[in-house]
């Protein structure tokens, strides 16, 4: 055991620069001691229920070649760097690094589809550029850093999805990942209680605008969304707007052909005027924004119409996004990754547009809505209610409490059921299997859906 005295020869502020130079040298960030990379450079975080300054010998000990560390007590060595704090350094580091990199850097952010589109500008990009994209769902204050410092010199483009839950996060994120070229994929209701409504999220979500507005970048707008225009004509944009959606002055627009349930479309260059056809393995008309966003980054990139294609056809959603699920005797639309009321009301939609014999909803409740959850549970309800299905099953509390409080029930086709929990639900289906259906099963993170697939 060190003495105190011996370990105070170690405690020196180690500076962004001294860092970064270090960094050079071992260019892989490890936060997870049970994931440490060899000669990777560890990053004591600290979480609600852990100080990971405790781990920090734990991460050298299996390959980490330093620690960076906020807590003395824990330096043990020079090989732990010492700093005022963990996270705010990651962020400088970040920063530091960015400063250095001269590549298109796209942020996107929005509150639906985020990641499904991130997934398509990389598939397309890809085809021509060695591209790096946000990892799984790494879009937050330590994500959006940990991804800018996996940037390489081999990279020639950066796509960074950038999420929130309250206003003045996108500003922090744009000041880390520093975009040059950003896209906004709507504005809808989500995460209502911490953004303090729908114009809070606008406000929020507008901090990427006003960063590529004050920083001379290119704003990509779907030109269909009134929302969107509002917000990008009450700004002065220096570098003007690239348009996509279904207007021919737009750079690309498009239609869907085919939803059976897997999308086809056909898009037009509007500065060529030619037009192609392109076959999806994505489901869900609200899917073609999405598309049409990554086909027009890729002809603003000069890609040409083969390569974008290949790359819209490759991309297989996963994780439980619009993700399609053959079973025995049913197709089912696994989109319980997340929910809100704006992806409520699109997925259904799409259900009622789908091309099948016999349909089924199975919704479950949302999430952090604050005031407005009994509200807008009753506005869901209302809307599957107002579609053409066999069955409806509503589960949750939320949704349970919302059809109680119900003044007037819309008439409707098929069969209605609500169930407080999941376990009841689980234990209905098992009883009275659903059969030769396309099933939507859609509800917030939380509810765990996942619980029901094996039972199609």
């Amino acid at each position: 055991m060190q003495s105190i005295a011996s370990l105070h020869e170690y405690i020196t502020m180690a500076t962004i620069e001294q860092l970064y130079q270090i960094y050079l040298q071992h260019p892989v960030i490890s936060t997870d001691t049970r994931k440490i990379a060899a000669g990777s450079l560890f990053f004591a975080l600290k979480g609600e229920k852990f100080d990971a300054n405790a781990f920090a010998a734990q991460a050298i000990a299996t390959g980490a070649a330093y620690a960076v560390i906020d807590n003395a007590a824990y330096q043990l060595s020079e090989k732990y760097l010492l700093v005022d704090d963990v996270l705010t350094t990651l962020q400088d580091l970040a920063i530091h690094h960015r400063r250095q990199l001269t590549i298109p850097v796209i942020g996107l952010t929005g509150t639906n589809g985020k990641t499904t589109t991130k997934e398509l500008i990389n598939a397309v990009l890809s085809q021509r550029f060695k591209t790096l994209a946000t990892q799984g769902n790494l879009n937050n204050h330590i994500g959006v850093p940990l991804t800018i410092l996996s940037i390489n010199p081999l990279h020639q483009m950066a796509v960074i999805e950038m999420g929130a839950n309250h206003q003045k996060e996108i500003a922090l994120l744009c000041t880390i990942a520093q975009p040059t070229h950003g896209l906004i994929t709507n504005v809808g209701k989500a995460h209502l209680e911490g953004f303090g409504g729908v114009e809070g999220v606008k406000k929020g979500k507008g901090e990427l605008y006003d960063y590529l507005q004050q920083n001379k970048g290119v704003a990509f707008i779907n030109s269909n969304s009134p929302t969107l225009m509002e917000m990008q004509a009450a700004r002065k944009f220096e570098t003007p707007p690239v348009f996509y959606g279904d207007d021919i002055d737009d750079l690309v627009s498009g239609e869907i052909t085919e939803n059976a349930p897997l999308l086809t479309l056909v898009w037009t260059n509007n500065t060529s005027g030619e037009s192609y056809t392109v076959k999806t393995q994505l489901t869900g008309a609200y899917n073609l924004d999405n598309i049409l966003a990554a086909i027009c980054i890729g002809i603003y990139f000069k890609l040409p119409a083969n390569e974008i294609n290949k790359g819209i056809e490759g991309y297989q959603p996963k994780n439980n996004r619009s993700q399609i699920v053959q079973t025995g005797t049913n197709t089912l639309i696994c989109d319980y990754y997340n929910a809100n009321p704006s992806s409520m009301a699109v997925a259904i939609e799409n259900i009622d547009k789908l091309q099948a014999t016999r349909k089924v909803l199975i919704l479950g409740d949302m999430f952090e809505l604050g005031e407005e959850s009994p509200a807008e549970h009753e506005n869901v309800i209302k809307k599957a209610l107002g579609i053409p299905v066999n069955e409806r099953i509503f589960i949750g509390a939320a949704f349970h409490q919302a059809h109680l409080g119900m003044d007037d029930e819309p008439k409707s086709t098929g069969s209605t059921i609500f169930y407080p929990t999941a376990e009841g639900a689980i234990d209905a289906l098992k009883t009275n299997p659903v059969k030769n259906s396309t099933v939507l099963i859609k509800g917030s993170r939380g509810m765990a859906l996942e619980r029901l697939v094996e039972l199609f």
